[in-house]
């Protein structure tokens, strides 16, 4: 019997996934968050096996792995094979992602495994940032996918928000107010359940639910990766738990003005719905390269309209929120531009003006970390400004 794959769990937010693919050769992918970070690829050299299979004796030409230069490996079995590589990329996927990030300035306090009753446990890194207080008082800013937040040298893809630096930067101008980052890690595997705004979501027909749980990537991985939308439940983990543990452990301000919620493409949408659910606890929302589509396809795709209903029914009252909505125009971010200018008709008719609201375009930037961290300052002054008390 073939099998197409394997999975080995290194933490709660990495594991291994060894895949036969189509062309017959097999890929080592290590995860942490729904993208998949290459590590290594093994390919059949010089003709010496037409099919990779177990049973088969393989011989393989190994890649280079960040700089390591790796020879062929000869191995008789799928199973030594596998027990083998495992191990060894055990090791280096611990060593990269048990990595603290490194902050240019400031402190990074870590809370390992933050327990819930709600969600999985997972890492939240708490920055504030230099000359912090507890005779002063700090504006909060919680960040989804937290892993990307501050240090390309410990993420999947060595890009980073780098929200530190930028914050760091808005202080020192004295463009912000003053204000500490939340940021909490995703939950991996169930990131896009998690993100998924889940009242939109069961608004749907039950067979349209159905469909949307089977629904995959253009690589072939499945969008939901088995679970349940649980949105509701990560948000009452954000307001009942870790808010309360912020401003017990913090000097905090603990109103909704002071309380912002940011993130980008899943991580807007789950933005956008933590303002909506809990306008009593959020007053603003960041919502970077908002990913409308909630999957990826627009072919028949009912997501968008449920989330369009959603908000003329849910907007909070624009007299005391304030809401940023952006994204690029290139890779991803290309299928949002006629998707945010429904959004927009909705935001006007609803009341919200320059005051309270902003949508921003970025011609040329994808979605990507590194476009993000480029125009972070943009929303943080928007949301967090000295004028607003």
């Amino acid at each position: 019997m073939k099998v197409d794959a394997l999975f080995f769990g290194i933490s709660g937010h990495t594991w291994l996934r060894l895949i036969y693919r189509s062309d017959d050769t097999l890929k080592l992918i290590a995860e942490k968050t729904t993208t998949s970070d290459r590590l290594m690829e093994m390919i059949p050299t010089g003709g010496q096996t037409e099919a990779v299979r177990p049973g088969y004796d393989l011989h393989f030409g190994l890649t280079r792995y960040r700089g390591l230069n790796f020879t062929p490996l000869r191995l008789n079995v799928f199973y030594m094979k596998a027990s083998i590589l495992i191990m060894f990329f055990t090791f280096l996927a611990f060593k990269t992602f048990a990595q603290e990030p490194h902050v240019s300035s400031g402190r990074l306090d870590r809370v390992k495994s933050f327990p819930s009753a709600f969600v999985e446990a997972r890492n939240v890194d708490i920055w504030l940032p230099e000359g912090y207080s507890r005779k002063k008082k700090y504006a909060v800013l919680y960040m989804h996918d937290g892993q990307m937040l501050y240090d390309s040298t410990t993420t999947w893809n060595k890009k980073a928000w780098e929200a530190d630096d930028v914050a760091a930067e808005l202080m020192k101008e004295k463009k912000v107010k003053e204000f500490i980052i939340v940021g909490i890690w995703n939950g991996g595997p169930k990131r896009h359940a998690e993100y998924f705004p889940q009242k939109p979501f069961e608004s749907l027909p039950q067979s349209v639910q159905d469909t949307l749980y089977g629904a995959n990537r253009s690589n072939g991985d499945g969008v939901f990766k088995g679970n349940k939308v649980q949105s509701d439940k990560y948000l009452l983990f954000l307001v009942k738990e870790l808010k309360p543990y912020i401003d017990k452990k913090y000097s905090t301000r603990k109103d909704p003005a002071n309380t912002i919620i940011a993130g980008s493409s899943m991580g807007g949408l789950i933005s956008m719905y933590a303002i909506c659910e809990y306008p009593e606890v959020f007053g603003g929302a960041a919502c970077m390269s908002t990913h409308w589509p909630g999957i990826f396809y627009m072919n028949n795709n009912p997501v968008p309209e449920a989330f369009f209903n959603y908000l003329e029914s849910h907007l909070p009252d624009p007299k005391t929120h304030k809401l940023y909505f952006d994204h690029g125009t290139a890779t991803l971010d290309a299928m949002y531009p006629p998707l945010q200018k429904k959004v927009d008709v909705i935001m006007k008719a609803k009341g919200y003006d320059d005051v309270n609201w902003l949508t921003k375009v970025f011609p040329g930037e994808d979605h990507s970390e590194t476009a993000w961290r480029k125009r972070l300052y943009i929303p943080l002054e928007f949301l967090l400004s000295n004028t607003v008390k």
